[in-house]
């Protein structure tokens, strides 16, 4: 493995040729909190090429202006110096109902419209940002007026599709079938915005870019591995989509398998698309398959009751409003796992996700195996035995590695000591925001960092086993969890019964 050639490789950056992006769904949250803020940036670094234009697809605008107006006030909002007054000359609106057959006629000539005017060349990004109720019915309908294809070998046509991608296995293949009705597989740009994150990215240099770290990534010297993603936040008034969803279905087979494939890979050959996506792809493949018992004894779920968050009073989770009192939803869930190949044989993956915790952090642990020998075990009450990897991807995007050393002084007394590296102080920055890296990736065409068929079919295969198993025990209770907590007593019990804790951030 030629690790210089995987790093030179990650540096490298495809350049993006003038396009034309169309957004369904122009006056939805995600694209006023996250997507116009994300395309301000890029623009105003450079990144979106001359020529280009955006085009927001909705009913809620009266015309361009009033559609540019809107925007500016959602980029100021996330707190951008709105000065730049250029960028918002690119902006357009189309009037158009997504549920309306007749109004995909008027968007075609609309899309032609502005490309004649442009400098796009046929490119075309289509970005659903729409609930997911409306996905299969917008690509059909592009399908239908025949404007899911390139106009020519010269040029290119994509579409991003966001998460959810299916609540189930069977609605997963489903829509990959309709998709790929209409969409060619290398078209289609799955995004899971973790992935866009620095540390993230980061993951692949740090693993395969140094010497010192590749050669102890594996059971040998790994003891276990801990993936957390936790909120503080509730529901947010998402009653109607949450209750249907739950913890599981909103976090595991999305974020938190592409965490943990990205962990365990094995190193790719090349840091292209289809061999860093087909790595990811043999990790899940390697999970070992869920059985009625493994999902009672190494799979918890919890639910949030009342509690204390950032010092105010927040109630419990079947008492917000939509929510109905007798719902058994979880917002919480604790998995353990096992890969079933060389690297792995035998270490556990424990994975954790809930709402209403006590701190807004995702971050990944590796525990190393314990020193053979323990001859300072008595020199000192904070010898830790574990050497503990942290690599945080929220809030703060960091990578610290906690070890033992002797403080200063005449007695051999042990304490643990944290080095660390952030972003901020060592590139005098704050990482760039996900959906810009993300965004970018695709206007280049580079798909790495992007979801493959495979691997979201993969992801729900496993998940789903839990869903029917919890679908046909519904007389089961759920723990409920005090608001502010690390969840329910279950899931330390979880990692108790095999001599191990979690490692919470106080």
């Amino acid at each position: 493995m030629d690790y210089q050639q995987l790093y030179e490789g990650l540096e490298t950056e495809r350049t993006s040729e003038p396009s034309l992006i169309i957004i369904f769904g122009a006056s939805g949250n995600l694209t006023k909190r996250k997507l116009m803020p994300a395309l301000f940036n890029l623009f105003s670094n450079g990144f979106i090429p001359e020529g280009s234009k955006i085009a927001g697809v909705s009913r809620s605008f009266s015309d361009d202006n009033n559609f540019r107006d809107s925007m500016k006030e959602a980029i100021k909002a996330a707190g951008i110096n709105t000065g730049k007054n250029d960028f918002y000359e690119l902006l357009y609106h189309i009037n158009s109902e997504f549920q309306d057959k007749n109004s995909y006629n008027n968007l075609k000539k609309e899309i032609e419209r502005l490309e004649k005017s442009s400098k796009t060349c046929g490119n075309r990004l289509y970005y659903l940002a729409t609930p997911p109720e409306f996905f299969s019915t917008i690509i059909e309908n592009l399908g239908n007026i025949g404007m899911h294809r390139p106009k020519s070998e010269a040029c290119w046509t994509r579409i991003v599709i966001e998460k959810p991608f299916g609540h189930d296995l069977e609605s997963a293949k489903k829509l990959n079938i309709q998709i790929g009705h209409t969409f060619k597989e290398n078209q289609i740009y799955r995004i899971d915005h973790y992935l866009g994150k620095e540390t993230v990215q980061n993951l692949l240099v740090f693993r395969f870019g140094n010497s010192i770290f590749e050669p102890i990534w594996n059971r040998n010297y790994i003891d276990h591995i801990q993936i957390t993603s936790a909120e503080t936040i509730g529901i947010e008034g998402r009653a109607n989509y949450y209750d249907k969803a739950g913890a599981l279905r909103d976090m595991v087979p999305n974020h938190m398998f592409q965490l943990l494939a990205l962990i365990a890979m094995e190193p790719p050959v090349t840091f292209e698309a289809d061999v860093v996506r087909e790595e990811k792809a043999q990790v899940l493949k390697a999970i070992q398959p869920l059985t009625g018992d493994d999902i009672h004894n190494s799979i918890i779920r919890g639910q949030y009751g009342s509690g204390m968050i950032n010092g105010k009073n927040v109630p419990a989770y079947n008492n917000e409003k939509g929510v109905p009192a007798d719902t058994k939803t979880e917002t919480y869930t604790a998995l353990k796992f096992f890969i079933q190949n060389w690297r792995w044989a035998g270490v556990p993956f424990y994975i954790r996700t809930g709402k209403r915790m006590p701190r807004f952090v995702t971050d990944i642990n590796l525990f190393f195996r314990k020193t053979p020998h323990m001859i300072f075990r008595m020199m000192s009450h904070d010898f830790k035995d574990n050497n503990v990897l942290s690599i945080q991807i929220q809030p703060d995007e960091s990578i610290t590695l906690r070890f033992n050393a002797k403080e200063p002084g005449t007695g051999m007394i042990l304490k643990p000591v944290i080095m660390d590296f952030d972003y901020n102080t060592a590139f005098g920055t704050a990482p760039s925001n996900a959906y810009e890296r993300l965004l970018r990736d695709c206007l280049s065409g580079d798909q790495t960092l992007y979801m493959r068929r495979d691997n979201i079919e993969e992801a729900w295969a496993i998940i789903d086993k839990v869903l029917k198993e919890w679908e046909n025990n519904k007389s089961t209770s759920v723990p409920v969890y005090e608001s502010g907590s690390w969840g329910p007593k279950e899931a330390d019990e979880l990692l108790e019964k095999d001599g191990r804790k979690w490692k919470n951030i106080t």
